[in-house]
């Protein structure tokens, strides 16, 4: 399955959705990147004030330069996030995205609705780092 990319701004609510799936290449995440910077400049709120929800549940298990680079992607300070919850599906998809959130203050959650709710502070769900 190649990589697919889908990425939207909701400016009214300061909110990045980012849906990826299939196996990403080092053209995949540049094209990844491209799409983030289009989608980041919608966006209303300073820089950094916006939250961020990753939908990962369908990517597959990424060689180890791909997750590098899915790391550098995420160190980049100029993009970063105030909140970062990232939708996961399987163990070993989870524990790459883990290695790759560390030092972040983010959290993965198999259920959307959790996720989003964790982003803006509803149902008294605490920031954590990824769990």
């Amino acid at each position: 399955m190649s990589a697919n990319i889908h990425i939207e701004a909701d400016p009214d609510r300061d909110l990045v959705r980012i849906k990826l799936s299939g196996f990403f290449t080092p053209a995949d995440v540049d094209a990844f990147l491209a799409a983030r910077r289009k989608a980041h400049a919608r966006l209303r709120c300073g820089p950094n004030q916006h939250l961020t929800l990753n939908d990962i549940s369908e990517m597959k298990i990424q060689p180890q330069d791909t997750v590098a680079a899915f790391r550098d992607v995420l160190a980049a300070r100029e993009f970063h996030s105030r909140k970062l919850a990232f939708i996961v599906g399987t163990t070993l998809a989870k524990a790459q995205v883990i290695r790759a959130l560390e030092g972040r203050d983010a959290r993965c959650f198999t259920d959307r609705v959790i996720a989003e709710a964790w982003l803006f502070d509803q149902f008294g769900l605490e920031s954590t780092s990824a769990a």
